[in-house]
């Protein structure tokens, strides 16, 4: 196979985060695909794979798409056979190996070839039929299916390769109870949409802190609001200061002296930018464990506003990126979006967009939430909506992947 790619055409990626179990991400998968249209294990898969181990991977960086964790990259058959797994830095990645592939002898010689490389092997929907049995030698990880299979055999297969070694991923993971179930029979990695989901909703009153980080979450957002107030907004919390400050003055911009106050770096960086990272810090500080929600709050925000731009113009971008940023505040909050919103004076389409309402920047929020589950055929479809090219999608997702993770280098505290 000719693992060579010299048409320039968009590459479909996105990432999906595996969660250790104090919440923190362990990991993230690689989802790809060569176009919209393209499903399951076939030639264009096949291409995809080889192309997000090149292109992608150059392109944005492996550590741009990983934060500097695992990546586990799908392998079909013939990627496993004809060597693309060469092209992945060995310390840095997960060869996961797709559940359709037969443990011929081939196959099986391929991964002894592999571990005995040193290269880390998962295995993908595995199921208690012995099927794939052939390859858990070469095996760290394995991951099983909670919508596929039953308590018993999750437990039986848990009973089985925990004392061999093997870590134990539990993917489509719905709801925090699948999640904790999981942990109790030795699965101490998950993965799906259970960290997006709100469990249960308190009733009581939200605390004054997280009330604090809300208004200010609203201030910065005004799409009127003026330097002087940013500049007000941002002093009176000195953690939001240090951060604007520390990453201002980081070598990252070049900026060639210091600058020691938040107006001079809104001055120097403008006020759009100030106002998004100082949002995306408010919004950590709404927070208090899951980062990883506020990690893909960003994603979206960026996300939404570089596709809210092709709907209503430059100006529009601001307004799409309070609704990517806000679109988690539920689950953070562990409210329901209906009483969150009563704490923020957000115009009427953006609130209407977040309760779920149909209009334009609710199809370009779904083309978001869609693009992140490598859902192609719907992001497509929720893009042409909103009149947005689907084509215009792929360079969306990477420029708010370089974006998130430059927040975050640059400005952690």
């Amino acid at each position: 196979m000719d693992l060579s790619v010299d048409q320039r055409v968009a590459v479909h990626v996105a990432r999906q985060p595996i969660l250790q179990p104090s919440g923190e991400v362990y990991g993230y998968e690689l989802l790809y695909r060569a176009t919209a249209g393209a499903n399951g294990c076939s030639d264009d898969l096949d291409l995809a794979g080889a192309r997000v181990l090149t292109d992608v991977m150059l392109n944005l960086g492996l550590e741009t798409l990983t934060n500097n964790r695992l990546a586990f990259i799908n392998l079909s058959r013939r990627l496993l056979l004809a060597g693309a797994w060469a092209l992945a830095p060995r310390p840095a990645c997960v060869l996961e190996l797709h559940e359709d592939i037969v443990a011929d002898e081939e196959v099986i010689q391929a991964c002894r070839q592999l571990f005995r490389d040193g290269y880390t092997l998962a295995l993908d929907d595995y199921a208690p039929d012995g099927r794939a049995d052939a390859l858990l030698p070469f095996a760290k990880f394995v991951k099983v299916d909670m919508l596929s299979t039953t308590p018993a055999q999750r437990r039986e297969i848990a009973s089985r390769l925990l004392p061999r070694g093997v870590r134990l991923v539990a993917e489509r993971v719905e709801t925090q109870e699948q999640a904790d179930e999981a942990r109790a029979m030795g699965y101490r990695l998950a993965q799906g949409y259970f960290f997006c989901r709100p469990t249960t909703f308190g009733a009581g009153a939200l605390p004054p802190k997280r009330m604090s980080a809300l208004h200010l979450l609203a201030t910065l957002n005004n799409p009127d609001v003026t330097i002087a107030e940013v500049d007000e907004v941002i002093k009176r919390d000195a953690a939001l200061s240090y951060r604007v400050l520390r990453s201002v003055n980081s070598a990252a911009f070049g900026i060639g002296r210091e600058v020691h106050s938040i107006r001079d770096a809104i001055v120097y960086l403008g006020l759009d930018q100030i106002r998004n990272w100082a949002s995306v810090w408010a919004l950590a500080g709404v927070d208090e464990g899951a980062s990883e929600t506020v990690t893909l709050s960003m994603l979206r925000a960026r996300y939404c506003e570089f596709i809210g731009r092709t709907v209503g113009g430059s100006d529009t971008g601001a307004a799409y990126f309070v609704l990517g940023l806000c679109s988690l505040l539920d689950v953070i909050l562990d409210r329901p979006m209906a009483v969150v919103l009563e704490h923020l004076p957000l115009p009427a389409r953006i609130r209407d967009a977040l309760r779920g309402m149909p209009n334009t920047e609710r199809a370009v929020l779904d083309t978001a939430i869609a693009h992140e589950r490598a859902d192609w055929e719907g992001a497509a479809a929720a893009a042409a909506l909103a009149g947005i090219p689907a084509a215009t999608l792929p360079e969306a997702y990477a420029d708010a992947v370089r974006w998130s993770h430059h927040v975050a280098q640059h400005a952690a505290a």
